[in-house]
């Protein structure tokens, strides 16, 4: 009899893995992918191939410490097109999977519902189905709920499959810290374990007043469901709607006069102002992002009078933010979004 399944498709090394498809070449040699694929450059890694990963590279790393964990890494720029064509590829693949319900996640992961009596022939034909629409290897996850099939992922990769159930959850999760848990971060693990709670079993028992006294109602009720590998069973294909949208760049020469950093703010409220407008919804909240140098990161935000369009209006406000911080460091990164009325009927 066949029975509800949730599985968590996700693509190995995507960036990389595109990128060799064009550059057959570099198979099996450490590739990095970020910013213009420049070492020199102020950008941080975007994908690293596994190669690249034995020698300590990971996404979010800045690319000159890449270049020195791994000097014979070969370093590409981002190409954002390229990937959101095989991406579009691969979610159409998972679509046509006959029966399924698929929440993407991100350009390189998505949940699917199905309904099998077997979960484990229905994960690898889509992973046959994605390699021959694409090309791409991906790894699977399988499970009861959302969180455990995310979770599962990352313990078949790469090319792999791996199952975990209410049936094995504790087993397998039972002794590992809090932080292997989808969402729990360094600093949310060290506030469970200022209150006693440092691996997922401990989690899963501990007092739910507890956690809320800590965390709040929210944030408490939702870590102990996270500790037990519960929440949703049902992947929800609903179309996802943006509520706001950010432009952000990093500097290769530090803003070093106010003049100079309202002029960078104008640039990005005008590219942000495209974006809203292609959505049909205008800007009512103005978010500004500054990072000082060399890497002090501040954020504010301002809700407008009325919502506007008016890149001026846009800039003015996140220069007002700038200036409030009272800050005369340079200024390494800036960052300006605009948070957009709701649509009609809400989110």
């Amino acid at each position: 009899m066949s029975q509800h399944w949730v599985l968590h498709v996700d693509m190995d090394q995507f960036l990389v893995a595109v990128e060799l498809l064009r550059r057959p070449e570099l198979v099996g040699r450490p590739v990095v992918v970020g910013g213009r694929g420049d070492p020199t450059e102020r950008a941080v890694v975007s994908t690293a191939s596994y190669e690249a990963r034995k020698h300590g590279v990971r996404s979010g790393l800045a690319l000159k410490l890449a270049k020195r964990r791994c000097p014979d890494a070969v370093f590409l720029p981002v190409d954002f097109p390229v990937y959101e064509e095989a991406s579009a590829r691969v979610m159409a693949t998972l679509r046509a999977t006959p029966g399924a319900v698929v929440e993407v996640l991100g350009w390189d992961e998505a949940f699917v519902g199905v309904e099998t009596d077997d979960p484990l022939a229905t994960a690898r034909a889509i992973q046959a189905a994605v390699l021959a629409a694409t090309g791409l290897h991906c790894s699977v996850g399988i499970g009861d709920t959302l969180v455990r099939a995310k979770i599962a992922t990352d313990f078949g990769k790469p090319q792999g499959t791996f199952t975990l159930t209410r049936d094995n959850w504790m087993e397998v999760m039972g002794e590992r810290s809090t932080t292997a848990l989808w969402g729990v971060g360094p600093r949310i693990g060290a506030r469970l374990e200022a209150i006693g709670i440092r691996t997922v079993a401990e989690l899963a028992g501990a007092d739910e007043e507890a956690l809320v006294a800590a965390f709040g109602p929210s944030s408490g009720s939702h870590l102990g469901r996270l500790g037990r590998g519960g929440g949703r069973s049902r992947p929800d294909d609903t179309p996802w709607v943006a509520r706001a949208h950010g432009r952000e760049t990093t500097y290769q020469a530090d803003l070093a006069a106010p003049d100079e950093v309202r002029a960078a703010l104008a640039e990005l409220a005008g590219r942000v102002v495209d974006d809203v407008r292609a959505e049909g919804r205008a800007v009512q909240r103005v978010h500004l992002k500054v990072r000082f140098a060399p890497f002090f990161t501040f954020t504010k935000v301002r809700k407008l009078t009325e919502p506007t369009y008016d890149v001026e209006t846009i800039t003015q406000t996140a220069y007002a933010l700038y200036l409030a911080l009272d800050d005369a460091r340079p200024v390494r990164l800036l960052g300006v979004r605009g948070e957009m009325v709701p649509p009609e009927g809400g989110y």
